[in-house]
């Protein structure tokens, strides 16, 4: 999926800008995580990671699911969406495009791998 022109460069490079933001996008881009295993791969509070991940879905940046614990709680995950970012400077004018994960497509793949038990 490629996103152009009703986010303002300036507001998606402004949420790049923060060291905690860039360090749950890595984070979260090895495989869904909690936001409590979040705080710890980051060396940030839980209220941290919490802001800014939810300033990272406003960007659709991070995907939100919901998944089931050991003891059969429902929990929250989070997953880098962004796959690239792309800046255009042309006639004046800055221009950015982003690229996410393929929702279809992650979403076979999970349902494929839950069948198969590599889950």
């Amino acid at each position: 999926m490629q996103q152009e022109g009703d986010t303002d460069p300036g507001d998606v490079f402004q949420v790049l800008a923060d060291d905690y933001a860039r360090r749950i996008l890595v984070a979260a881009d090895r495989g869904p995580m909690t936001a409590k295993a979040l705080s710890e791969a980051c060396n940030a509070s839980l209220a941290t990671v919490y802001r800014r991940v939810s300033t990272l879905k406003e960007y659709d940046l991070v995907e939100e699911r919901t998944s089931i614990g050991p003891d059969g709680s429902h929990r929250s995950e989070f997953e880098t969406a962004l796959e690239g970012l792309h800046v255009d400077l042309s006639d004046g004018e800055l221009t950015l495009a982003m690229e996410t994960r393929d929702e279809l497509a992650d979403n076979f793949t999970s349902l494929w791998d839950d069948i198969r038990g590599e889950r």
